[in-house]
């Protein structure tokens, strides 16, 4: 049999061929596609340059930080501040001081804290009341004022000056930028500069391991000033006539913003007080949603009345308002507090 001869390629040849392998009908549809192809490239590249910096805004804001949450509104301030006073007695046959302030003021220690034994106390007492107390008669009128009391309170923070030296942390390995608006650590102590009413700023004592910062609001019962009795340290009654501003108070029951701090000092152990001994104490406050309202003591009184409450402390050591405790309001005209 004869072999078969394969003729070589030729460059026509192969053009043909290409030719005859390309369907006719997509050299028709190239120029269709190159001029759409075109408009369509510069509508994606405008659309990408809108869209990328979206993109890229949505995904920083979703892997950053979260929002600072909005702060809570501050509570209106009071227009009145509590009153330091006092309520009246009419003397009864065969009464005596230590057993009036035992029984109508709850002072289990008053006997101790007026003594024969230094009469610069009993002096004191009778200028408080307004009689004798070795010559009582019947029908005699008495001013009796609660002893150590406590004040409720709520104001903003102005200023903060920690009451001891700051411990310095140790020397870290990586140098980070201070975090700004973290708050104060207080749990040394800090005096804060609050005000509590227009015009009127105390400076209250504090420690806490909350963090405060300048414009907290802080809730606080506190210490009231008491005033001041040469060679009687421990004088239980506030001045009546003592201004709120600019005053010094010790605080308990403290509350920041929207946290309290159970942790903090209980009222008990502020010194001096007999509020263990008497098993409660007496509280001044003004009713009203900047004030005592916070305390949610079921009083049901208008917003801005002065009262004076006995608070009873629990076996937690807690000072709580049960119904039937006694509660006075001020009367401003008389300048003396009545029985509710």
């Amino acid at each position: 049999m004869a072999g078969h001869v394969q003729r070589p390629s030729t460059p026509g040849g192969n053009q043909r061929a290409i030719a005859r392998a390309i369907p006719w009908r997509l050299l028709l549809l190239l120029p269709i596609l190159i001029i759409l192809a075109f408009p369509a490239f510069l509508f994606g590249t405008k659309q990408g340059q809108r869209l990328l910096p979206t993109l890229t805004s949505y995904f920083y804001n979703i892997s950053g930080p979260p929002p600072s949450p909005t702060p809570t509104p501050l509570p209106p301030f009071s227009t009145l501040l509590p009153q330091a006073g006092s309520i009246l007695y009419s003397v009864l046959a065969g009464d005596s001081c230590d057993e009036i302030l035992t029984i109508q003021m709850h002072m289990v220690d008053a006997g101790q804290i007026f003594s024969d034994a230094n009469p610069n106390t009993v002096r004191a007492l009778n200028n408080v009341i307004g009689q004798n107390c070795h010559a009582l008669q019947p029908g005699m009128v008495l001013a009796l004022s609660p002893q150590y009391p406590l004040v409720a309170l709520g104001g903003v923070v102005l200023k903060i000056n920690p009451t001891t030296p700051q411990q310095p942390l140790p020397t870290p390995l990586i140098n980070v930028a201070r975090q700004q608006n973290v708050g104060i650590d207080c749990s040394g102590g800090c005096q804060l500069t609050v005000r509590i009413a227009p015009g009127v700023e105390i400076h209250l004592l504090v420690q806490t391991a909350l963090p405060i910062k300048v414009g907290s609001w802080v809730w606080a019962q506190a210490t009231l000033a008491r005033k001041a009795v040469p060679g009687f340290a421990n004088y239980p009654y506030a001045d009546p006539t003592a201004s709120f501003n600019g005053m010094s108070l010790r605080a308990c029951d403290l509350q920041v913003d929207n946290t309290h701090d159970g942790n903090s000092l209980s009222c008990s152990q502020l010194l001096p007080n007999t509020i263990n001994d008497d098993n409660g104490a007496w509280l001044l406050g003004v009713t009203g949603p900047g004030a005592l309202d916070h305390w949610r003591y079921p009083l049901h009184l208008p917003a801005g009345t002065r009262v004076l409450l006995w608070l009873t402390e629990d076996n937690r050591g807690n000072l709580v308002f049960h119904k039937g405790n006694p509660v006075y309001r001020y009367d401003d005209a008389a300048q003396i507090y009545v029985k509710i």
